[in-house]
């Protein structure tokens, strides 16, 4: 019961924040989104040994995302941005370091909240500042119906696993329902929310969201195995932490923003 709760819970805010929030909301809701998953990836650091400086990864993060946003205009200078951190880090990490073999790990670890999560919610931001609500929307409830087909399929029809040393409940068979249903609705609903996108096109695009998300909830159950852990945190009732709630989105928006790049969203 608290599971679903908090879903309910969860799914009005995303609706309300989507459709209704002004941009200004938008952008301090991903930021506190960003601060949040930041905060459990580091943890996830901490429990698998890497020791990173926390607060030059976490305001490394932050200021990523604001290159998305309109509080730093400088969307087309990510690249600038990222190399600065690159220059930051690695004074970070030459001032703090006290010998042994942690270095590379330590650089690179840093480097990586600005990677893996900023960029992603930037997009996620881009998409609904540039295109609209109903695309990002779309695109969110793609990953929702894909999750949830996922899940139920592969419990009814569940016999192979899809990857037994990362997450030995997903299968294969749950693995197409996600793709079935999630690109059947992106396809359909496309009609009314990206008709300028052809349907052929809505179902490539569909499927390819579906995919990435497979992939990124895989990721992060990659790392929080590694980790030794079950869930990023315990922030959300029944459902874990922020980073468990939006690990496919991590992968399926970067891949949505790049296309609607070319077919221009």
């Amino acid at each position: 019961m608290i599971r679903v709760l908090s879903g309910a819970v969860l799914i009005v805010l995303a609706v309300a924040v989507v459709w209704f929030a002004p941009l200004a909301l938008v952008e301090v809701v991903a930021f506190a989104v960003l601060f949040a998953a930041t905060e459990e990836l580091l943890a996830l650091f901490a429990a698998s040994g890497v020791r990173v400086p926390h607060w030059p990864a976490a305001g490394g993060a932050l200021v990523t995302l604001a290159t998305f946003t309109q509080i730093i205009s400088a969307r087309d200078s990510a690249d600038v941005i990222l190399m600065g951190e690159l220059i930051v880090m690695a004074i970070v990490v030459l001032i703090t370091w006290r010998a042994g073999s942690d270095a590379l790990a330590t650089v690179s670890a840093s480097l990586f909240p600005s990677i893996y999560l900023a960029i992603p919610i930037g997009a996620i931001v881009a998409i609904r500042e540039s295109a609209g609500p109903a695309p990002l929307f779309l695109l969110m409830l793609t990953v929702i119906v894909s999750d949830t087909a996922q899940y139920y399929t592969g419990r009814l029809a569940g016999r192979r696993l899809l990857a037994p040393t990362i997450s030995p409940k997903k299968t294969v068979e749950g693995a197409v329902g996600g793709l079935v249903f999630g690109t059947a609705l992106f396809a359909s609903l496309g009609g009314w929310w990206l008709p300028i996108v052809p349907a052929i096109e809505r179902v490539g695009l569909g499927a390819g969201i579906v995919v990435a998300g497979i992939a990124g909830d895989l990721f992060e159950s990659m790392l929080k195995r590694s980790a030794g852990v079950k869930d990023s945190s315990a922030i959300i009732p029944g459902h874990g932490g922020v980073l468990d709630r939006i690990d496919a989105l991590l992968f399926a928006a970067p891949f949505y923003y790049c296309v609607g790049r070319f077919i221009r969203l």
